[in-house]
């Protein structure tokens, strides 16, 4: 009699369970937030077509939450800076449709694609249609000006083009040539952006038959400062990869690792030697890279490139250390990277309308002296360090702060000094005649010039800013190259000098 009790009993719990089971399935499909009619028909080929794609997208916030619903979030909670969202797109995911069909007629790379009008590259424009605030951040920053500032500025440009230039050699000279379109879009501008026009259309032979699609020039190319169809500065995807546009991602280091890498930019290096670096990788597989706010101490333990230069940190508490911005120089007081010194961070992210008291589009005159009119007073550097010194003070001590940037501000003042030297020296050579200056960056003497400031002067302020990485301040890349290349350059200097006394003794 017990047994059949039993059973009758397990019998009734498994029935209840089946049921509690297949009602959750029921709800949870129910409350799966709704499809557009359009990005359901998408998906009816690009499942087929481009499975990699709508499996990505399925992953992504865009997939899970209607702006409707974001838009009730707290004010720190909130990944959606737009008050409001058009009725049509409120109440729907961010779907393919939603994305590809923003602004139309702004698009020249709009196309009608099986009765639809389709944009082929989604632009900062048209993302700023729920976040504006972060477009319009973006819009003012030096990364949204990164192909322009490599192509209006004519000593930068002059620089791009002779170090990409082809080369071929006669009658034992080295003749430089223009570098192909594609040269250009595989070296600086892969990283800084290309313009990408449309100059026609190309038939595409599909199962489905025939699409035209527009040709685009430039492209593909997700560069920080890319120029697309619609005018528009940037590519969001730099960061928050299509087509998940995932904000861990974007917050890794590894996203940024992909330009700022040694020699001229090492970030990326010098962090992988520092101690922040070190707890990174040891303890990131245990962090919450996916919480907004970023919760320092509780969701990361160690700074990321995101944490200091644009996140919203908070404590665990939700007192706010950082505010967000997608101006990724906003924090910066001082910029590390300068040609030819380090200077204050420029007002603006347009650096090529900049004219130095030589009437250079440059920062800072040959001896250093700042074009100040253009870059952020005193006052306003203090108080940028003073807000990236309130994130370190959530871990550290007020005296280990204080130290540590009176560390970076001497590393500053002596990698600058050994360039001014190497500077005058080049000076020289062009008062003597051993080198020509109508192209600064074209001789030897030249080129060890460029890498006294480019590389090695860089790579130490890196590595002192970034919580220490000692072989790259003293030997790889560092203090070591410095000084050598200092000698080097003497050293080419003296042979000159020995020659010219030889051809006159004759």
């Amino acid at each position: 009699m017990n047994k059949w009790l039993i059973t009758f009993w397990r019998c009734g719990l498994a029935f209840v369970l089946l049921l509690t089971i297949v009602e959750t399935g029921f709800n949870e499909e129910a409350q799966k937030p709704p499809l557009s009619e359009e990005t359901e028909q998408c998906f009816e080929c690009h499942s087929v077509y481009t499975p990699g794609v709508v499996e990505d997208w399925l992953t992504s916030r865009h997939a899970m939450i209607t702006p409707e619903t974001a838009l009730k979030n707290s004010a720190l909670e909130r990944r959606i800076s737009s008050e409001t969202v058009e009725a049509n797109l409120r109440n729907v995911v961010v779907g393919c449709y939603e994305c590809h069909a923003l602004n139309a007629e702004q698009h020249k790379d709009n196309f009608e694609h099986l009765g639809f009008q389709i944009n082929t590259i989604v632009s900062p424009n048209d993302c700023k249609v729920c976040h504006p605030v972060e477009a319009r951040e973006y819009s003012e920053s030096k990364k949204a000006y990164a192909l322009s500032n490599l192509r209006e500025n004519p000593v930068y440009s002059a620089l791009v083009e002779t170090i990409i230039s082809l080369k071929k050699a006669e009658a034992g000279k080295v003749i430089p040539l223009q570098a192909s379109d594609a040269t250009k879009h595989e070296t600086c501008y892969a990283c800084h952006g290309t313009e990408v026009m449309v100059t026609g259309t190309t038939e595409i032979a599909t199962d489905l038959g025939d699409i035209s699609v527009p040709t685009l020039t430039n492209w593909p190319n997700q560069g920080v400062g890319r120029i697309n169809p619609d005018g528009s500065r940037g590519a969001c995807t730099a960061c928050h990869p299509r087509h998940s546009f995932s904000i861990e991602i974007a917050r890794k280091p590894y996203t940024c690792s992909q330009c700022h890498l040694q020699p001229d930019v090492p970030a990326w290096d010098v962090y992988k030697e520092s101690k922040h670096g070190n707890i990174f990788f040891s303890k990131a597989y245990d962090w919450n890279w996916s919480n907004v706010p970023w919760k320092i101490g509780k969701d990361f333990k160690a700074p990321t490139c995101a944490s200091c230069h644009n996140s919203l940190v908070t404590t665990p508490e939700d007192e706010v250390i950082l505010p967000r911005t997608h101006d990724f120089n906003a924090r910066l007081w001082v910029r590390l990277f300068g040609l030819i010194y380090s200077h204050p961070q420029p007002k603006r992210g347009d650096t090529y309308n900049i004219k130095n008291a030589d009437g250079l589009p440059l920062p800072t005159t040959f001896t250093g002296n700042s074009a100040a009119e253009y870059l952020i007073n005193a006052e306003e550097q203090a108080k940028r360090e003073s807000q990236v010194k309130k994130l370190c003070k959530a871990c550290h001590s007020t005296t280990w702060v204080n130290r540590h940037f009176e560390k970076i501000d001497n590393t500053i003042d002596e990698t600058d000094g050994m360039t001014l030297a190497a500077t005058n020296l080049l000076s020289e050579a062009w008062k003597q005649g051993y080198a020509d200056n109508s192209n600064p960056f074209d001789e030897l003497i030249e080129q060890e010039w460029i890498k006294q400031w480019l590389f090695y002067a860089n790579s130490i302020r890196y590595a002192s800013a970034m919580t220490g990485a000692p072989d790259y301040a003293t030997f790889k890349l560092g203090w070591w190259e410095l000084t050598h290349n200092l000698q080097k350059m003497q050293h080419l200097m003296l042979n000159k000098d020995s020659g010219k006394l030889k051809r006159e003794q004759k």
